[in-house]
């Protein structure tokens, strides 16, 4: 299938214009624009513009909420409660965040816990933004019940991510990873574009292994790194619900539909202190032998940073029946018609 390609820019206003016709601020429009198009950047489609149609869909119908910022309780000096009253992912997420690095840098830890939000998009935006800040950052997400257990052929798991942020120059350490093989934006990414899975990323609706992105949306994806990538989803789905108070297993719905409100739950964890810098370490590890001597080794963010550079300087590639989509809602009578062409 061929792909558009476009800038950063005309994308992002694209979606901002999107947003605010839906009845969204501008500022949050801009955040919640920012979160897509930088997953789009860093080579994450799962997590960008695909992700926009469904959402326009769940602010028509009242499922997401265009204004609510999340309503906040402390409960502790150092523990944050956030009722998300189905507002934007980022918007309440950054909202409840930059409440808590205060806590985290006077207390030294600091907890942010989630309910009734709307899907964050990329975790690891949320880490690299708080290690930018100087706190180290743990973020913990739950989904629908996306994944099957080791030796098991059901959808009972979510693909429960996880993000770490490490304060270093003249980058952060950032970790973003799913405990499922894909998650299942990337499956519908696939499927969008009519690319077929790799071998053992799922199965279908009847427990057979599948390369078929369209069967794979109707059964369920594999945890990664057999039973110790299902141990580690396993227990961050039961902490984040332990502690949010959130939906688990598969009653948790609200992130891949837009029928129902969102019910999963996300945790923050901050943490500040005065411990010896991440930087020289990261440099250690960089400049360790590599097994290729021209593939230098790299460190988590490494690559998406170089994705998201070169994306700036050239453009990103967009499926062109997802770009068709976007420009078509795009209603506005004073929006020029975005600018884009073919990827060869």
């Amino acid at each position: 299938m061929v792909d558009v390609l476009t800038d950063l820019a005309t994308a992002q206003s694209l979606a901002e214009r999107l947003l605010v016709t839906a009845g969204v601020p501008a500022p949050a429009a801009a955040q919640q624009a920012e979160l897509l198009l930088v997953a789009e950047a860093k080579g994450v489609p799962s997590h960008g513009l695909l992700r926009l149609p469904r959402l326009l869909r769940r602010l028509g119908n009242g499922t997401a909420s265009p204004t609510n910022t999340g309503k906040h309780e402390w409960l502790s000096p150092c523990y944050l409660s956030v009722d998300g009253e189905q507002g934007l992912g980022p918007v309440v997420a950054l909202r409840a965040l930059e409440a808590v690095v205060p806590a985290a840098e006077r207390h030294g830890v600091a907890v942010c816990s989630i309910t009734n939000n709307n899907h964050l998009g990329m975790l690891g935006f949320y880490a690299g933004r708080m290690a930018e800040r100087g706190v180290v950052c743990l973020g913990m997400t739950t989904s629908e019940a996306l994944v099957h257990p080791w030796g098991g052929t059901e959808a009972i798991l979510g693909t429960n991510p996880l993000a770490l942020g490490v304060p270093a120059q003249p980058h952060p350490l950032v970790l973003d990873m799913a405990t499922s093989q894909v998650s299942m934006g990337k499956v519908h990414d696939h499927a969008l574009r009519g690319v077929p899975l790799e071998p053992g990323w799922a199965l279908d609706a009847a427990g057979n292994p599948t390369v078929d992105p369209v069967a794979a949306k109707c059964g369920s994806i594999a945890p990664f790194g057999g039973a110790k990538g299902y141990g580690l989803g396993l227990g961050l789905g039961a902490m984040v619900t332990f502690l949010t108070g959130a939906a688990y297993g598969t009653a948790v719905g609200g992130t891949l539909d837009d029928t129902r409100p969102s019910n999963k739950g996300d945790l923050f964890i901050l943490m500040s202190g005065g411990g010896h810098s991440a930087s020289e370490y990261l440099d250690q590890v960089r400049g360790s032998r590599p097994a290729d001597p021209g593939a230098p080794v790299a460190v988590p963010g490494d690559g998406a940073r170089a994705r998201y550079q070169e994306s700036v300087a050239h453009g990103i590639e967009i499926a062109d029946e997802l770009w068709r989509e976007l420009t078509a809602l795009d209603t506005t009578q004073d929006a020029a018609q975005p600018e884009a062409v073919l990827a060869e």
